[in-house]
This record gives C-alpha cells, structure tokens and sequence, in this order.
C-alpha cells in the first residue's frame, strides 16, 4: 500500500537531485565492480540540505523511514539515518529502543562508511552507553563477514570515548587489528586517535606493545596528532 509520507519524502529529494555531483559522488564512494560502494546510486544532493530536510520530515513514524532506509538512494538512506538520530535524541525509552532493533535490523542498508560514521555512535553508541552495556553486541558486529557491521561495531564506541570511557574501543579494536579492508584500517586508527585525543597516555599503552604489527594505515591514522618526533619513532619501530 502507497505511503503518502514516504512519496512525499522521495518528491522533495528527487526535486534536489544534482547529476554533475552526483556523478561526482559515484567516483568519490567506489560504485564501481569490485569496489567497496559497488551498485551504489546517488541523487547528488549536499548534506546541509539532507540536514535540513531531516527538520522537516523528523517526525515522521518509523514504518516510513524504515521503508526510506531501503531506497536505492543513497542520500535518502542517510536521509533516514538522519531522522533516527534526530528521533533517538528526542525520544522515550521506548522509542529509542525501537529504533536500535531497527537499525541492527537494517544494517545491509547502512552500507557506506559515511552512512556508519554519521550514525553509529549516535544511535548504537549512545544506546549502549545508556544501558552500560555493549561488549557482546560489539564483539559480535566486530565479528561479522560484512565490512559495515565491522565499521558500525568500531565507531560505536566513540560515544564511550567521548565520555572518557576508551575501554570498549580498545576491545573492539584489538579484535580488529588483523582486518583485511583498509577502510576498517582507517577507522579502528581514527578511534584510536580519538582516544588520544583525550589521553594520549592510555593510547600510547595500547599501541605500544602492537603497533609494529599494525597495518601502516591504521598506525598513521592512529598516531596523525603526535609531535612529529614521537610520530617518527613509532613509523621507525623505535620505541
């Protein structure tokens, strides 16, 4: 059955759509064969405008944005993820509860890194932190064949790293170490570096008895705001 919500949502997007960026975007998030964004379809419109839209259409229920999340679209994907964060925010127990089933439920349809990255933390994260819970859940996303539910398990845990809490990203990230996608190189670099940002000391802990084992990648990630001499020693395997 037609949801005239959801029809609505989709007219207000396509009238947006830009062909030049989007064409832009097809090269920028990989769509090609065998590339990590493959089958990906984009309208070409700019966040702040997706932003903005979220503003209109937030409280919309959460069957339409469900059906939203499965557009082939990937702005009306992040559309979507958009209007849960906003709905997680300003929302009961109950109904932040039924957006975390939703979204582990649909995680096959967060697949970009931008998608993860924007709402990871913001719903997966924060929920878990609220219920003081999250190393099953976490260890068994950071477990999963598929690429996102990696990067959803690792940036999951920016929400406890920005309280102080690195414990969690340190897990996740150990059992990460070995991934074989420089995508999850970059992000389990990323968290670690964000936990340097509050302590450097408790991330210097971490990496100083694995980073000579690390990916190149996620150790240049990981060590980017060090002072270049300390920088230089860790990329040397001196310390």
């Amino acid at each position: 059955m037609p949801d005239p919500l959801l029809i609505e949502i989709e007219n207000f997007c396509r009238s947006r759509a830009n062909p030049i960026r989007a064409e832009h975007c097809q090269k920028y998030f990989k769509t090609g064969h065998g590339e990590y964004g493959y089958g990906d379809v984009f309208l070409g419109i700019e966040v702040p405008v997706l932003r903005k839209t979220a503003l209109l259409f937030w409280t919309v229920p959460l069957s339409t944005s469900v059906r939203l999340l499965q557009s082939i679209y990937h702005e009306e994907r992040m559309l979507a993820l958009m209007i849960w964060i906003r709905q997680f925010e300003r929302g009961t127990s109950d109904v932040r509860d039924s957006l975390v089933v939703a979204y582990l439920d649909n995680t096959s349809r967060i697949n970009n890194w931008d998608l993860v990255d924007i709402s990871a933390h913001k719903i997966l994260g924060a929920y878990l932190l609220e219920h003081d819970s999250e190393s099953g859940l976490l260890k068994k996303l950071a477990g999963s064949t598929i690429l996102w539910e990696r990067r959803i398990a690792m940036i999951s845990t920016l929400r406890f790293i920005q309280v102080n809490r690195p414990e969690p990203a340190f897990l996740i990230a150990d059992l990460l170490l070995n991934d074989p996608e420089d995508l999850m190189h970059k992000a389990v670099g990323w968290m670690l570096r964000e936990i340097g940002k509050r302590d450097q000391a408790s991330e210097r802990a971490f990496l100083d008895s694995r980073y000579k084992n690390m990916p190149r990648t996620m150790l240049r990630y990981a060590i980017e705001r060090f002072d270049e001499p300390l920088r230089q020693q860790y990329l040397k395997g001196m310390i």
